[in-house]
């Protein structure tokens, strides 16, 4: 059954995520799953329209056992049609089977419909993957092995990171980071393209969906085409069956091996080395 997170269950969680504040800024904090990390802190988070928990992104932590870590890190976006969180099939259960090849997985709460537009959910997006390469040294994370990943409407901030850049001038040194993810990982939706948009300049990326699911199936083997006459390195799988929103499939006859064809692709790709 896929689960959904409410938004009464997302104020809760952005409330308790305000707790990991302090140790986020501090000098060798160590990663503790199920705690949530804010993006911004409080009063600081751009296009904000109110000071509520729903106004506060955050990531959570599904970090693997300290002896099966293997440096990867991997943003998970759910979907949820930019008006609530698919937060189990489309994150929790993702990142626990990430965390089973020595990932490290942050489930990322952003903003929402109707209160928030596409680009503060770019926003979001961004900080993300620029809080987690700028602590990447105390996580014990490979600053050049970090992904994301977006599941329907999710992978319309996928998308849009390899377009984006940092910005040197910032007093924040994590708008400093780099924000372009080192692999991505669009699955039953390609999303939108950024204004500007160089396929060329994609990192290696995986796109998925079932064929029954005409729209995102046409779009990702369009996505396909398109990014390999532009010199970019994507791989494609289109299932015969299935249907839209599977999430981590377990247990499905049609299509319940994709997380299996991810782990390959990450393997070959050299995004998943043997745990240290």
């Amino acid at each position: 059954m896929t689960r959904t997170i409410p938004a009464t269950l997302l104020a809760a969680l952005a409330i308790t995520g305000s707790l990991f504040a302090a140790d986020v800024k501090s000098s060798g904090a160590r990663l503790t799953s199920y705690v949530n990390i804010p993006l911004w802190e409080d009063g600081k988070v751009p296009l904000s329209q109110g000071d509520g928990p729903l106004d506060k992104p955050f990531l959570t932590v599904f970090a693997p056992p300290e002896n099966k870590r293997n440096g990867t890190a991997m943003i998970v976006a759910p979907g949820g049609s930019n008006i609530m969180l698919m937060y189990g099939a489309e994150g929790m259960d993702i990142a626990e089977k990430l965390n089973d090849w020595g990932v490290t997985a942050f489930v990322l709460t952003y903003r929402l419909s109707p209160r928030y537009n596409a680009a503060a959910r770019a926003l979001d997006g961004k900080r993300a993957i620029q809080l987690v390469r700028s602590h990447a040294a105390e996580w014990k994370l490979d600053p050049k092995r970090i992904g994301i990943s977006g599941y329907s409407a999710g992978s319309e901030i996928a998308r849009n990171m390899p377009s984006t850049a940092a910005d040197s001038n910032s007093a924040d040194p994590i708008d400093r980071e780099d924000p372009k993810p080192n692999y991505l990982v669009l699955v039953y939706s390609v999303g939108r393209p950024a204004p500007g948009e160089q396929l060329k300049d994609f990192p290696p990326t995986f796109l998925l969906s079932a064929a029954a699911d005409r729209g995102p199936s046409t779009a990702n083997a369009q996505l396909f085409l398109d990014m390999l006459r532009a010199g970019a390195n994507p791989e494609l799988h289109i299932y015969q069956k299935g249907r839209h929103g599977f999430g981590a499939a377990y247990g499905s006859s049609e299509f319940g091996d994709w997380m299996s064809r991810l782990q390959g692709w990450m393997k070959v790709g050299g995004f998943l080395p043997e745990a240290r």
